[in-house]
């Protein structure tokens, strides 16, 4: 797995069982764990170590509470992911892989939309994009919430950036199962690896 990271797409409570739930979203978080665990298993040390060797990098919807995409505001989502809220925390069961230099906010702004993590920002201000070329990783396997929406929008910019893409079908929940699985044929059509 050299040279390889996984992004992990907005496993966030909200998207999970609050107010944007999404279908298989359960299924998603324990498929993941299962995936980090069969990638990490057999190295010892310490947490950080184990990062190094296969970095986990996790995408964060992070609203304020008066954001545009709101129903409230004229948008066309209930209220989610409002940044200091429980809906918008990464599931209990990822976080001790949760590193702040590897996790990035999108949705800031309250006037922009941003579906796709690929421009999300970290604590110091670098973007996804910037991060995995510092890794020097050329392989981003990724799972998330939801495969219509922003799981979609952040490989397809992942892809338009030269990584070699790989979707982990098991890892992700969705809106709509129709939509998802039209979603994975039309992403695998434009070279994006169904795994």
């Amino acid at each position: 797995m050299k040279n390889s990271a996984l992004v992990v797409v907005d496993m966030l409570y909200d998207f999970i069982d609050g107010s944007l739930a999404c279908h298989n979203s359960d299924s998603a978080v324990a498929q993941t764990l299962k995936y980090i665990d069969s990638q990490t298993k057999g190295q010892g040390g310490e947490e950080h170590e184990i990062l190094d060797t296969f970095p986990i990098l996790f995408i964060r919807d992070h609203h304020p509470a008066d954001h545009s995409s709101f129903k409230e505001q004229g948008g066309i989502w209930p209220s989610h992911c409002v940044a200091g809220t429980h809906g918008g925390e990464i599931h209990h069961d990822l976080q001790p892989y949760v590193n702040e230099e590897l996790t990035f906010d999108k949705g800031c702004d309250r006037a922009t939309e941003q579906y796709s993590g690929y421009e999300g920002v970290n604590n110091a201000g670098q973007s996804l994009g910037e991060v995995l070329e510092l890794l020097d990783a050329t392989d981003i396997y990724v799972c998330g919430i939801a495969t219509e929406y922003c799981v979609r929008n952040t490989c397809e910019d992942l892809l338009k950036a030269g990584f070699k893409v790989h979707l982990l079908k098991d890892c992700l929940a969705y809106v709509d199962h129709e939509g998802h699985v039209k979603a994975l044929e039309e992403m695998k059509a434009e070279g994006i690896e169904i795994e």
